[in-house]
């Protein structure tokens, strides 16, 4: 059993901004040279998460749609009042609930994805940020 690691950043602009990210992690389930095993994708951030979506452009609406309904700007919320300039407690409450990670299985150095399933990142946050991400994969 081996265990490769791989790092990548994305340029964000917050806003609950979608992007794709199924390419990068099978290009580094390609590049481990492990063949069969689990892939996890972990954000390092408490305001951004990873997750597994139908990517098409009426779900990257609804996605938000849904995202500002649940959980929407407040100044109100604690962390916003009491931490002077913050503004983005909504964010981090976001992130909590949809998580930083998502683990995928693979074999014959492919995700064993469903037909419609991509891996996206999701970040919440109010303003523009890089994001660091990690996929360590597990596998023989």
């Amino acid at each position: 059993m081996g265990v490769k690691t791989s790092d990548f950043q994305l340029k964000m602009r917050g806003d609950t901004q979608i992007e794709n990210i199924t390419k990068r992690v099978e290009d580094a389930v390609t590049k481990s040279g492990l063949a069969a095993g689990i892939a996890v994708v972990f954000i390092k951030h408490t305001t951004a998460a990873v997750m597994i979506i139908e990517d098409e452009p009426g779900t990257r609406a609804d996605t938000k749609t849904i995202w500002e309904r649940l959980i929407p700007r407040d100044p109100k919320w604690q962390h916003n009042t009491l931490n002077a300039g913050e503004d983005n407690a909504h964010s981090h409450l976001r992130g909590h609930l949809q998580g930083a990670s998502v683990t995928v299985p693979f074999s014959n150095q492919s995700l064993l994805l469903g037909t419609w399933q991509q891996i996206v990142v999701v970040d919440f946050d109010t303003r523009p940020r890089t994001r660091e991400l990690i996929i360590q994969m597990i596998g023989e």
